[in-house]
């Protein structure tokens, strides 16, 4: 007999601002503080929710938790109803792009418009064994191991280099988290694929990708942007995997341009 999946779990979030509504997913192993340099200037505009995902932040996993792609949207889905949201403009970084593209595929009613950064449609033999890798130096060598190779990993080398106080606090943050539920996302996502379902997304999408990203390749961004019907797509050079933090001027104003094309559209359109 089938177990029953673990229960939804009601997520922490950030909310501010007014207006259409801004909700935005970040990756394994961070949490909602990844948007900081950026929900400022969205919430200026729009209302923007920015939760904690399940065994991340302050949002506690349940027993049993396998951080499978069902649970996470589910999640998600349950914030959306808890909040009583219209159809949101939906936003992802990394696992979390991933995440939102799922729930745009299996709910586009709920998702007025799709930003995928430094997503993909599909998890790589490249992007595998890099979380291979992390898994494998946290094993045998602890978490400040795994936190120098991810570091070495995420950003691009010049902004490492400009921010050593930075990669310092996310050394003593990892030192301090318990790693469990990003371990066990990160193995949920080594088998995600929606190639096969991406050419009918029918909303409109942003793709942002770096190009220098080391985790997910830069293809995968161009993969996304002839795969899915009224989309559009940012590159953006001398940045790594991780958009947000290194280029948040540059994202936040990527966002709210696309928001604000897609909020001028008649909704029967979309």
């Amino acid at each position: 007999m089938a177990t029953a999946p673990p229960p939804s779990v009601p997520l922490f979030a950030r909310d501010e601002g007014a207006g259409p509504t801004i909700v935005m997913l970040h990756g394994v192993g961070a949490n909602r503080t990844l948007w900081n340099g950026i929900v400022p200037a969205l919430a200026s505009r729009f209302r923007v929710v920015v939760p904690d995902l399940r065994g991340h932040g302050a949002t506690a996993a349940p027993p049993g938790s396998r951080f499978t792609f069902d649970e996470l949207e589910a999640d998600v889905l349950g914030l959306l109803d808890e909040k009583a949201l219209p159809p949101v403009h939906l936003v992802g970084m990394s696992g979390g792009a991933m995440l939102a593209l799922r729930i745009a595929l299996d709910h586009p009613e709920r998702c007025r418009s799709l930003t995928l950064i430094s997503g993909a449609a599909y998890c790589d033999n490249q992007t595998r064994a890099i979380a291979e890798r992390w898994m494998d130096a946290y094993r045998r060598e602890g978490s400040d191991a795994f936190a120098l190779r991810v570091l070495k990993d995420f950003y691009y080398p010049d902004w490492m280099e400009a921010h050593l106080d930075f990669a310092d606090r996310v050394r003593e943050e990892v030192a301090r988290v318990d790693l469990g539920p990003a371990m066990m996302w990160s193995a949920a996502l080594t088998g995600f694929d929606e190639r096969n379902r991406i050419a009918s997304l029918g909303r409109p999408t942003l793709v942002v990708q770096g190009m220098d990203d080391a985790v997910i390749d830069a293809s995968h961004g161009r993969i996304l942007r002839q795969s899915i019907h009224d989309s559009q797509i940012r590159i953006l050079a001398q940045t790594g995997h991780m958009v947000p933090i290194e280029r948040p001027a540059e994202t936040a104003e990527a966002i709210a341009a696309f928001v604000t094309a897609i909020e001028s559209r008649p909704a029967a359109t979309l």
